[in-house]
């Protein structure tokens, strides 16, 4: 669901919303404008000294039990590298030793009910070490995998599938 159907009244004043333009709202009482923004997220590519890729399972949804990558959303005040770090540790625990910025694409993420525009940025990382990785927070599991047994179909998030896709075409 979009947010001009899920959000009907002003948060400033209560009233109404009418379409102000394609990414915006407009109150019919104050004035005060909403503008349906993308959030930032994140995504990893980790590779091993084998060239395997780190692929990880999606423990919730949307698309709970297909592959992704290590990433998530970008907190205020942090950077993007700050938030691929911080959640590279949070689902896998590794420490990210670097974080180059590769690419971005825009996403749709389904979250409540409701579909939240994203612009998701995409980055090659190093672990200091990547021997002892586990799955937490919102992965239900993570695992190195050779290039030629990734299959993009699998990723559930349109951006991921799309990215993998584009990153296993440059590695070939």
């Amino acid at each position: 669901m979009d947010f001009s159907k899920l959000f009907r009244h002003c948060p400033v004043c209560g009233g109404g919303f009418t379409q102000h333009n394609v990414k915006s709202m407009c109150c019919t009482a104050c004035g005060f404008v909403y503008y349906i923004n993308p959030s930032a997220a994140t995504a990893a590519f980790i590779q091993n000294e084998k060239g395997e890729l780190l692929v990880c399972c999606r423990a919730k949804e949307p698309a709970k039990g297909t592959l992704d990558l290590p990433g998530g959303f970008v907190d205020g005040n942090e950077t993007g590298e700050e938030a691929i770090a911080r959640e590279v540790q949070e689902e896998t625990g590794g420490t990210v030793t670097e974080a180059t910025y590769l690419f971005s694409l825009p996403n749709l993420y389904e979250y409540s009910g409701l579909t939240i525009p994203t612009l998701d940025m995409f980055f090659a990382c190093r672990l200091a070490d990547d021997r002892h990785l586990h799955a937490d927070d919102d992965v239900a599991a993570c695992r190195f995998v050779p290039l030629d047994e990734i299959d993009p179909q699998q990723f559930g998030l349109q951006s991921i599938r799309r990215a993998v896709e584009r990153f296993l075409k440059q590695k070939r």
